[in-house]
């Protein structure tokens, strides 16, 4: 069964998008069969696989707002497992179009649901808006997967997040669970540390086990187009996102299991 990861914060600069990328490839290096969709305009998820951005004609604004098969719009990338579906400033154009649409929402929810899927996972890239696209991605998701960093703006904005968690459940996604991951994590910062705590009191077992620390080859990989398990192996981040891929397969299993008994 297919696991759709939406990886989402409204706040700007929690590691959103290395988050996607990171995961996302470590999750193929452990041998699932991994599509990355690029839904924010700025396409940095886009750039960091070493693509432009306007090279692309099939992007994730055809599969929102031309209702291109899913299948149709991927492109495979130079690393084995790893499939992606680019962006470009395009999709800005969907907060404005998609609300007019009978049951908008679910667009992308029904693109995934209609395609036979050969992926193990999906994970959905979203803008730091909680306007139409992230709502649809949160409607297509199993997991909401929240990075955060362990500062006050950050942890203040997580509210917003749960209204959101809210309103997705009652209307589009009743199964929509969630968990937050801190990032970018200074273990020598005393309010670092002490957020990091009251984030684990506040939400228990909805907060990841691992957290992301960090990590300057993290800002490297990008640049160099590649995921961070690529550019550098035993770098502290690659070895931190592959605990994170094992922990979230493992909490996948259990998640599946409970859904089959």
């Amino acid at each position: 069964m297919t696991k759709t990861i939406a990886v989402s914060n409204e706040k700007g600069g929690v590691a959103k998008t290395t988050t996607a990328l990171s995961l996302g490839a470590a999750l193929a290096e452990l041998g699932n069969r991994v599509l990355l969709i690029d839904l924010d305009a700025q396409a940095n998820l886009t750039l960091s696989l070493g693509l432009e951005p306007g090279e692309s004609e099939l992007t994730s604004s055809s599969l929102i707002l031309d209702n291109e098969p899913l299948l149709k719009v991927c492109r495979k990338t130079e690393f084995p497992n790893l499939d992606l579906i680019p962006s470009n400033s395009r999709i800005e154009t969907a907060e404005q179009y998609l609300p007019v649409r009978t049951h908008y929402t679910t667009i992308l929810q029904r693109a995934i649901r209609a395609a036979a899927q050969p992926y193990d996972y999906i994970v959905l890239d979203c803008p730091p808006a909680l306007g139409a696209v992230t709502r649809n991605a949160l409607a297509a998701a199993n997991l909401l997967l929240i990075p955060t960093q362990a500062e006050y703006f950050s942890a203040y904005a997580l509210r917003n997040m749960m209204g959101l968690i809210r309103r997705t459940r009652e209307s589009d996604n009743p199964s929509l669970s969630y968990r937050i991951l801190v990032t970018m994590l200074d273990r020598r910062n005393r309010t670092h540390r002490n957020i990091h705590e009251q984030l684990r009191a506040t939400f228990g077992g909805g907060v990841f086990n691992t957290v992301i620390e960090l990590d300057t080859k993290l800002r490297e990989s990008p640049i160099a187009g590649q995921p961070i398990t690529q550019y550098n192996a035993a770098a502290r981040g690659s070895t931190q996102y592959r605990l994170l891929a094992q922990e979230l397969m493992e909490y996948a299993k259990e998640t599946e299991n409970t859904q089959t008994s």
